[in-house]
């Protein structure tokens, strides 16, 4: 609420504002004054009146509200007596002398007081006023005109509703007394067939303690199923764990096969690698890999070894005699792969001092090594053991010959005279001794021992080894 006081002007401005919209409102000049009776008529509620004369100074009203219907006396003090509320609510006539008598004229211009004065009451009025219309409903005053307006339309709806609850109320009453007296003719009309109902009543009964007796068993039944299935459960844990224990050992009983499957296949690889080494060794020749022939020129060569000397190269005497040390093992290691025994000499491999002991005579040695020059022509036994040596080379031949008529060695050996003969090519015949002879001829001849002794090994590894 907003108050403005002007004294020079002699203005006075009250305005209150709407509780709902808070716009200021322009109130109308009838609510300046508030009387008593329309403060009675504003507060009471709703009242249905007896007829009365209204010169009686004290009313007697019966009032209905929503607890039931009451009866008020005269008297303008509110009290409640018994549970009752007394109201009074005097004649207008009476109220009109009281607003008489305590009404006062003023004469003459307001002085500033009066105003105040005059102001004050309208406030104070218009505040009661508001007050008595805000403690009468649940809305708060004052209202503007168009919150009114919304407001009562809301208010018309819920009343709308509410009849309409109302009458949907009384439309099933209506139903359910309608219900209930259908029930009570159909109870009448079917009075008649008590009897039957009884029969049929007993037999149900029957029939129910039939189905009991049924349920008893059933019940019965369930009990021995779930004991049952109890035991079932009992025995499915224990198989659980007697399958997860066999589960553990069926993984142990696997990993073990594994083991085994993997060391099955570790020897299966081993013996396969051996038998692809025996397969190899088998098919490796033991003499062609232990004693290498070959040539080098004019020379030829046993292991790297050359066998013979030339003027023009100059052969180490430490060289010829390993190479003839590696002639005499390898001709005696044939002699013993074919069981042969030499008649006249034994080989008697020494590395690089070999030599050959006459059967006929012990105590001769005859050296297959020399430690001079070609000018030794003195020395006799060394040219006696390479004769020698080409007489075991002619046994050994024989030997051969006996048992494949085919086999021919490349060059004819003469050991009588110590020579070798070539057949194929020139027709020469080379000395095999150093006396009396050149160097070139005597090279000439080792090479072409070696090469007869070549052959011989070749057919000893071929058919000695196919034999055994």
């Amino acid at each position: 609420m907003e108050t403005s006081v002007s004294h020079a002007g002699s203005t006075t401005h009250v305005s209150f504002v709407c509780q709902r919209c808070n716009q200021p409102l322009k109130l109308d000049t009838s609510f300046d004054t508030l009387d008593n009776h329309t403060t009675g008529e504003l507060t009471a509620p709703l009242v249905t009146v007896t007829p009365v004369t209204r010169d009686d100074p004290s009313v007697d009203i019966e009032v209905t509200n929503e607890q039931g219907p009451y009866t008020t006396h005269g008297c303008l003090d509110e009290r409640r007596c018994d549970g009752v509320v007394h109201k009074t609510i005097p004649p207008a006539s009476r109220m009109m002398s009281m607003e008489s008598a305590n009404s006062f004229t003023l004469i003459g211009e307001a002085s500033d007081g009066g105003v105040t004065e005059h102001l004050s009451r309208r406030i104070k009025v218009m505040s009661d006023l508001f007050d008595i219309m805000s403690g009468q409903t649940e809305v708060d005053h004052p209202l503007c005109e168009e919150c009114t307006d919304n407001l009562l339309d809301q208010m018309d709806q819920q009343l709308k509703v509410t009849e309409d609850e109302c009458q949907d109320y009384r439309d099933f009453l209506k139903r359910l007394d309608d219900t209930a007296g259908e029930v009570g003719c159909s109870e009448m009309a079917h009075g008649v067939d008590e009897q039957s109902l009884q029969s049929e009543l007993a037999f149900l009964r029957t029939e129910e303690a039939g189905l009991i007796a049924q349920l008893e068993e059933v019940e019965g039944e369930r009990r021995q199923l779930a004991q049952q299935m109890a035991h079932l459960k009992t025995e499915a844990a224990q198989l659980g764990h007697q399958e997860e224990k066999y589960q553990h050992e069926y993984s142990e009983l696997k990993r073990q096969l594994l083991e085994c499957e993997d060391d099955q296949r570790s020897v299966d690889n081993q013996l396969r690698h051996a038998q692809m080494q025996l397969d190899k060794l088998k098919k490796t020749n033991v003499f062609n890999a232990t004693f290498h022939i070959w040539h080098s020129g004019h020379f030829g060569t046993i292991n790297n070894f050359r066998l013979g000397r030339l003027p023009s190269v100059p052969v180490e005497w430490s060289e010829i005699n390993a190479a003839w040390g590696q002639t005499v093992l390898l001709l005696h290691a044939l002699a013993n792969k074919m069981g042969l025994h030499f008649q006249r000499y034994r080989l008697v491999p020494y590395g690089n001092h070999s030599y050959l002991e006459s059967l006929t005579d012990k105590s001769k040695e005859l050296p297959l090594y020399g430690s001079g020059g070609f000018r030794f022509f003195w020395d006799s036994k060394f040219d006696q053991a390479m004769v020698a040596f080409l007489d075991c080379l002619q046994q050994f031949k024989e030997e051969v010959e006996k048992g494949d008529t085919g086999f021919c060695l490349p060059y004819k050996m003469d050991v009588e005279k110590g020579r070798i003969e070539d057949t194929g090519g020139t027709g020469g015949s080379y000395s095999i001794k150093i006396q009396f002879n050149s160097e070139e001829q005597w090279t000439k001849a080792l090479k072409f021992m070696l090469t007869d002794l070549k052959w011989g090994l070749a057919w000893v590894s071929s058919h000695v080894s196919a034999a055994k």
